[in-house]
């Protein structure tokens, strides 16, 4: 499996500590408060496990199925939003909501979904990601909290897949394109 990899971006122990700070900065900025984090899915959910075991408040964690990409390595630009798997969105009203995303690319998932999401009146409305491909962004989107900025590579492990591939790996790898053509 190493082969399809062009090199290691991200080690799995520059990730936990990063994952640990964003923790402390969403721990320190909600103080007080009781965030309902909100988990893009598939991508999202092994950096949600971690960033939410990172945050020392009550919180809860509620899921979103949402897609864009299909089993392609660029965007389609056409976002289908899924009904949330397990709450009714007008419970975000007045709640302090964190939208948790594995990475920002174009930025237009993340657009819609903060405008899907405001419609429904949360007392506030951030954005966590992992990665930021800013260098690719296609619309004006701003993370609130962001664990690295990604370079413009296809990159796959810890949740991130291609053809729902390699979401195990504890690193974060740029693929090889080969192995998205093959």
């Amino acid at each position: 499996m190493n082969r399809d990899f062009k090199n290691i971006l991200f080690s799995e122990e520059r990730i936990k500590e990063r994952v640990v700070q964003l923790g402390a900065e969403i721990t320190r900025d909600y103080s007080g408060k009781s965030p309902m984090l909100i988990g893009v899915l598939k991508g999202s959910f092994v950096f949600l496990a971690d960033l939410a075991r990172s945050i020392d408040l009550d919180c809860e964690i509620r899921f979103l199925s949402c897609s864009s990409y299909g089993s392609s390595t660029v965007t389609t630009g056409e976002v289908n939003i899924k009904e949330p798997l397990d709450f009714d969105v007008r419970q975000i009203a007045g709640r302090d909501v964190l939208l948790v995303e594995d990475i920002i690319d174009s930025g237009v998932t993340m657009v819609e979904l903060r405008e899907f999401f405001s419609e429904f009146s949360p007392a506030s409305l951030k954005i966590c990601t992992l990665l930021d491909k800013v260098s690719r962004r296609e619309v004006p989107i701003k993370a609130d909290y962001a664990g690295f900025i990604c370079p413009d590579e296809f990159v796959v492990g810890y949740g991130l897949d291609y053809a729902e591939k390699y979401r195990n790996l504890p690193h974060i790898a740029a693929l090889e394109p080969e192995t998205c053509s093959g």
